[in-house]
């Protein structure tokens, strides 16, 4: 009786299993962090379990689909924008703004927020939820992700301050288009063959997606751990960045909001562009940072993306809630 009524306050403030075991996860990795030749092969396994996630989103994403949501170029064109220009502008007040409180590194981190595409899955899945247009969700969420795996380095890479510390190398992007692109298109040519099993099972793709993402925190944060992240960053500044995070999330969920009532969308692509427009992928963003910084300390460069994308999914959960519950009127 206790524990259904703590599930049921943790459903309704947005809490679930997911980000439960993302918190567990970053403990973990503070109390047992993965060390030398663990840590070693740790990384290789990660490697490969991104590179299956990708593979898997290739097989199931319908080629239809894609092709039909394109043809509300509106709701595609408002998306893209949203992510690759609004939000990196945003992140470019919100890099300052951080420098008051907090560390230059992590000042780079909401940088790579602003750069990162939108989440695949969560977004979707909210859209869908909220009754709203899932078709064209599910085309804005992947060609965001397509798009981002050329895009959001070159951003990242442009925004970023000179002698920062942090060198990205040309052939980082083609190491991200090998983990990324090359599983997706590859799956996308074994979708004859898999997408009926994947369609009628859900669990392989839930397991390496969620799997995948506890993966890289582990070690991510390891390496953090081992090389003194909780020294370096203080409860009192923990708590600014949460509060910049959530100020960061409010302003590009408005902006989204703004951009279609301003283009006189109707609600189901109000819903999609709300959802695709405001959110940040951590399945992408995750591996994508230990490319381009590879052998460096990532471990604060990150830390502002996990807790974006844990506030985000609870902040989305609500609304999707409510908005699940809305009646149109007239």
């Amino acid at each position: 009786m206790v524990f259904a009524r703590l599930e049921a306050i943790m459903k309704r403030v947005g809490l679930d299993g997911y980000m439960m075991l993302l918190i567990l996860t970053v403990l973990l990795a503070t109390f047992l962090p993965a060390r030398g030749d663990f840590a070693a092969v740790l990384s290789h396994v990660t490697f490969w379990a991104v590179a299956l996630l990708f593979f898997l989103y290739g097989s199931k994403l319908s080629t239809a689909t894609i092709i039909s949501g394109f043809a509300n170029w509106k709701l595609q064109l408002s998306v893209l924008s949203c992510t690759f220009a609004v939000f990196p502008l945003l992140a470019l007040v919100m890099k300052p703004l951080a420098g008051l409180w907090l560390s230059g590194t992590i000042g780079i981190g909401f940088l790579f927020i602003g750069c990162m595409p939108s989440t695949v899955q969560s977004s979707i899945a909210f859209t869908s939820m909220s009754n709203g247009n899932v078709a064209g969700a599910v085309c804005a969420a992947s060609v965001s992700n397509l798009v981002g795996v050329v895009l959001s380095p070159l951003l990242f890479a442009l925004l970023m301050p000179p002698g920062v510390g942090y060198d990205i190398e040309a052939s980082a992007i083609w190491k991200i288009m090998q983990q990324i692109m090359l599983p997706f298109v590859v799956g996308q040519l074994c979708r004859p063959l898999l997408a009926e099993f994947l369609n009628r099972h859900k669990l392989p793709i839930t397991i390496v997606d969620r799997g995948s993402i506890l993966l890289i925190v582990y070690s991510a944060f390891s390496a953090g751990v081992v090389n003194g992240i909780w020294q370096v960053i203080s409860a009192q500044a923990f708590a600014i960045l949460v509060g910049l995070c959530i100020v960061f999330l409010v302003l590009a969920m408005a902006i989204t909001i703004g951009t279609a009532k301003a283009g006189r969308m109707n609600r189901a692509d109000l819903l999609a562009l709300f959802y695709c427009g405001s959110t940040k992928s951590l399945a992408t963003g995750l591996p994508m940072a230990g490319i381009l910084f590879a052998g460096q300390d990532i471990s604060l460069i990150i830390l502002p993306l996990m807790l974006f994308h844990l506030i985000q999914l609870v902040g989305c959960a609500i609304i999707a809630q409510r908005s699940a519950a809305y009646t149109p009127t007239g």
